[in-house]
């Protein structure tokens, strides 16, 4: 058990960690694209018109899994951050900045896709509600995240930061999740909750489902592209980088 504990640590090393991302990439961007295809058939194709709203439900099959995966993303970045300013591993920091992008990306496409949605529901593109604010101040602060970073030269000192930034951030995920609980908005609340059943037609939620689970894995392979860029760049003076290099010019 130990070895086997030993061997998974080896891949802390972004060295080691390196060629297992590169292998790993096709797998989760394969399922990304199949899973994808299934959840966005079943939403638009195979679900039933929802009787209040009609066809212009269907942007949920992208909204809420967007949503969703912003606040998640959010978390496993912080997680990272964490990890690196309590242990000074350099891979969790640089785990840390490759998904906040992607982070920030889908929490952008969740407050576009909820303006489209808003719109013939409410009457209004935005308002500033309780659920809509709180996931904008998210969206501000992946990009206070990556900025940080990029001002700072030292990759460090950049994490170290970053980290400070990711895990005070976190007090508003929850803030975005019970937003719907603890004030009286707009915003309609979960649809899916795992204290009670779905209220929704079993198409829909498996269409959801489904696009939530393609997103995760889009979010996965783009990360993993992302760290192996970030590595490569910050481990360049290392020699196993620059035999790489070498071997990739001929």
């Amino acid at each position: 058990m130990n070895n086997g504990l030993l061997n998974w640590f080896k891949f802390a090393s972004p060295q080691s960690f390196y060629p297992l991302a590169g292998k790993m990439i096709p797998w989760f961007w394969a399922l990304a694209a199949v899973l994808g295809a299934a959840g966005l058939y079943i939403g638009f194709f195979v679900a039933p018109t929802d009787a209040q709203q009609g066809e212009g439900y269907r942007i949920i099959f992208l909204h809420v899994p967007a949503a969703w995966m912003s606040m998640f993303i959010y978390l496993v970045m912080a997680f990272w951050a964490a990890i690196g300013l309590i242990y000074k591993t350099r891979l969790s920091g640089m785990m840390a900045s490759a998904l906040a992008p992607t982070g920030a990306l889908l929490t952008l496409l969740a407050l576009w896709t909820g303006a489209f949605w808003g719109k013939p529901m409410w009457g209004a593109w935005w308002v500033w509600d309780a659920r809509l604010t709180s996931e904008l101040i998210l969206f501000f602060l992946y990009i206070g995240f990556i900025a940080l970073q990029a001002a700072i030269d030292d990759p460090r000192r950049a994490d170290k930061a970053g980290a400070i930034l990711a895990l005070v951030g976190a007090v508003n995920i929850p803030i975005i999740y019970f937003s719907v609980k603890w004030w009286n908005t707009l915003h309609q609340g979960a649809s899916v909750s795992l204290s009670k059943s779905p209220s929704m037609a079993t198409t829909m939620l498996w269409g959801m489902l489904l696009c939530a689970l393609a997103f995760w894995m889009y979010s996965i392979a783009v990360a993993l592209m992302r760290v192996r860029s970030i590595i490569l760049e910050r481990e360049r003076g290392t020699e196993w980088v620059r035999q790489r290099l070498t071997s990739a010019a001929r």
